[in-house]
């Protein structure tokens, strides 16, 4: 078919939309809801029976991990080096403790007071991944969560999946706040809405963008949230304390070739707090960050709201930037 046709639903605990240029929908959905479905069974934290579970349960030994695990495993583990810790893989137990056990939507809203000490998240470094990502150990006591690494991954590979089962044309997957472009892009380039809640209209509030390629990631602390004992809680853990971050901004959105870059970046600004601007500009990537307040602050070459095009410049690997590989 020519033109633009789009389909959504829900999977992985969030929103899914794809969206296809001059192709076929059908296809392109059923090979997106494929990549899902494995991506479930695979790096779930939320089912007893997904590899990432059992892996879990057996910390302190070694075990052999499919090439999906040991490639999202690798994602999380480099965006905690070139991150400086500031995302890492290593955050399960602290999920746990602050109740985030459950899938959001079946997670209770409100409930009685956490009795937990919070403390720093056991770190990157107590994951060993073997260099072919067949084999990985985990110390004893740690519980891998790859949630915001994993979709964007999810993300990128339901991309690829989503173009080739198109054959023509381009495509436009959005998980969440994750969004992955790939092919031929219609007249005028994707146009993105950047918001602070992902489940938002395409007409509803929030600056409109535009790409050609790569992906753009938002992570937020206004969304995901819950009480317990009257305190607000959120889903983003700062490891230094291994609580929910508190930080001068409330989203960060960023752009880079890759899903996995874009939601490091985006995740990392929001836990480093006012060390993030110096960082982002070391990564020559453009990024919008939101404080707390409601300011608006662009970094990299993010267009002003008159703008709306992103210069190819701006689209670039975390790996050729400053932040390191």
């Amino acid at each position: 078919m020519t033109g633009i046709a789009s389909a959504g639903w829900r999977a992985i605990g969030t929103g899914v939309r794809v969206v296809v240029h001059d192709g076929s929908l059908e296809a392109a959905r059923a090979a997106v809801a494929g990549v899902l479905d494995e991506v479930d069974r695979v790096m779930s934290r939320f089912r007893d029976d997904s590899e990432l579970s059992r892996l879990n349960a057996r910390s302190g030994e070694e075990v052999g991990v499919s090439p999906l695990l040991g490639d999202a495993i690798a994602a999380g583990l480099r965006a905690a080096r070139i991150t400086n810790g500031s995302v890492d893989p290593t955050v399960g137990r602290a999920m746990r403790l602050i109740g985030y056990d459950l899938d959001f939507r079946s997670l209770p809203q409100d409930g009685a007071p956490l009795e937990v000490r919070f403390e720093a998240v056991p770190g990157w470094q107590t994951v060993a991944l073997a260099a072919d990502r067949r084999r990985v150990r985990v110390a004893r006591g740690v519980e891998i969560d790859l949630g915001s690494v994993g979709k964007a991954l999810a993300a990128d590979l339901a991309a690829g999946r989503a173009l080739d089962a198109t054959g023509r044309g381009g495509v436009l997957i959005s998980l969440g706040g994750d969004i992955t472009v790939a092919g031929r892009p219609p007249d005028g380039d994707w146009r993105v809405l950047v918001a602070e809640d992902s489940e938002a209209p395409a007409d509803g509030p929030g600056e409109v963008v535009a790409i050609r390629t790569g992906a753009i990631a938002t992570s937020s602390t206004t969304v995901r949230r819950w009480r317990r004992g009257g305190r607000a809680l959120h889903h983003l853990i700062d490891p230094r304390t291994g609580a929910p971050v508190e930080s001068p901004w409330r989203t960060a959105s960023v752009v880079a070739a890759t899903c996995v870059d874009a939601n490091t970046a985006a995740t990392a600004a929001i836990v480093l707090g006012d060390a993030a601007l110096d960082w982002l500009r070391s990564t020559g990537l453009a990024a919008r960050l939101v404080s707390t307040d409601g300011e608006v602050v662009r970094v990299g070459g993010w267009p002003e709201p008159a703008e709306t095009r992103l210069s190819p410049d701006a689209v670039a690997l975390v790996a050729s930037g400053r932040a390191g590989s």
